[in-house]
């Protein structure tokens, strides 16, 4: 038997030291600890597959919480009962400890396993819709800074007559790239695309933006 721990942040810009710290607190081995910096929408998560290959009959699983897990209602449901009735190890959620423990439900029989049921559904169906929240919350968010003229994605990159204009002073040696960059107002990577677009038209047909 041994103690496995899994951990998850949403985005890689995230800190999961709060898990981990929680996870070293009940002495689990760092070669036993996974943690993923990635959405929780699917189970497509490298650090999650890897701990899923690890993890045998009679092993004990610590999350902090559900939704750590994932936020799909279906794919919480489906992995809880592999984990815990094919593979036949255990799951310990530190958050709801007392209520998420498969030790305890097993311990009841069949009985058990509706109760487990039950309290999965609706912990599953809640992490579920967090996220459906979330997702509409990043949405309205996105439409009102819209109406305000901000803009989303990459910039297009064009041809205008600033550009013509700075790319000749820095042609003709009067200023560096760098500041040329600057004057534009974009990186060196979209500088010099705009340089091999513009020195490649040797027709002379580039339709620059006003």
């Amino acid at each position: 038997m041994v103690d496995i721990a899994y951990g998850r942040v949403s985005a890689k810009d995230q800190n999961p030291e709060r898990q981990l710290q929680k996870f070293r607190e009940l002495g689990i081995e760092d070669r036993f600890t996974f943690v993923d910096k990635q959405s929780g929408k699917d189970f497509d998560r490298e650090q999650y597959k890897a701990m899923r290959l690890v993890l045998r009959e009679g092993d004990l699983l610590y999350l902090d919480a559900l939704d750590r897990l994932g936020r799909d209602y279906d794919g919480i449901l489906r992995e809880w009962k592999y984990i815990t009735r094919e593979l036949n190890a255990d799951i310990v959620c530190l958050e709801n400890e007392s209520l998420f423990d498969s030790r305890r439900f097993k311990a009841l029989g069949d009985m058990g396993k509706l109760l487990e049921d039950q309290f999965l559904s609706m912990l599953a169906w809640g992490a579920e819709q967090e996220r459906k929240k979330n997702r509409i919350r990043q949405a309205e968010g996105i439409q009102v800074a819209q109406t305000k003229g901000v803009k989303f994605g990459r910039p297009k990159l064009e041809i205008t007559k600033e550009f013509i204009q700075t790319y000749s002073k820095w042609k003709a040696g009067s200023i560096p790239a760098i500041v040329a960059m600057d004057e534009l107002k974009i990186s060196k990577t979209s500088f010099y695309k705009l340089v091999k677009i513009y020195e490649s038209d040797l027709s002379g047909k580039i339709e620059y933006a006003q």
